[in-house]
């Protein structure tokens, strides 16, 4: 019998607490009865869908990743060739003002990522080519696979940069700059 609509699994809230224990506190502030209690389960229950704390990391980190790739992709066929401007847009506007929990995977769980274990940053790796490859794929033209490149690393290192200050007018000043930036790309 299938599961209604809106009902998720046990490990599909643990995946999604997961992901947002480790955006908010990193994966070394993240604790596994904090996210299972989250989750509404027992720390057991945590253990036999995942095995440890790094492979829960691991699946977050991945289902955040998918979750921009799949952005990109939504952009890309609602907006045809114009889709650079408007997911731009959504990712330094509405997207950057999720709270921290909610936030892109990008720029806060690449840290983590970076001192992971081999596993993790190869599963980084390949969906960080896959997002590329829809940014290349959507920028078209000469170098469109360095261009794409360009544009993660200016939207993930602004993202992180203007979520990280606390005055307004340099988050504000920071936002500004990215996005022309981004645009150029």
């Amino acid at each position: 019998m299938a599961r209604p609509k809106g009902i998720s699994t046990g490990r599909e809230r643990l995946a999604q607490a997961a992901g947002r224990s480790f955006r908010v506190g990193g994966y070394g502030g993240a604790g596994v009865d904090t996210v299972a209690r989250e989750a509404g389960l027992t720390s057991g229950a945590f253990y036999a869908h995942f095995g440890s704390k790094a492979n829960a990391f691991r699946v977050a980190l991945v289902d955040g990743l998918q979750s921009l790739f799949a952005g990109i992709e939504r952009f890309k066929a609602e907006h045809g060739d114009k889709w650079l401007e408007p997911f731009v847009t959504f990712y330094l506007g509405e997207r950057l003002a999720a709270e921290l929990p909610e936030a892109c995977a990008l720029p806060t769980l690449t840290a983590d990522a970076a001192r992971a274990d081999e596993e993790t940053r190869l599963a980084y790796e390949t969906e960080l080519a896959r997002i590329a490859g829809a940014l290349a794929d959507g920028l078209g033209g000469r170098r469109a696979q360095a261009r794409a490149w360009t544009l993660m690393a200016i939207l993930s290192g602004g993202a992180a940069m203007a979520r990280a200050v606390k005055d307004e007018a340099v988050r504000a000043e920071i936002v500004a700059s990215v996005l022309a930036a981004a645009k150029a790309v």
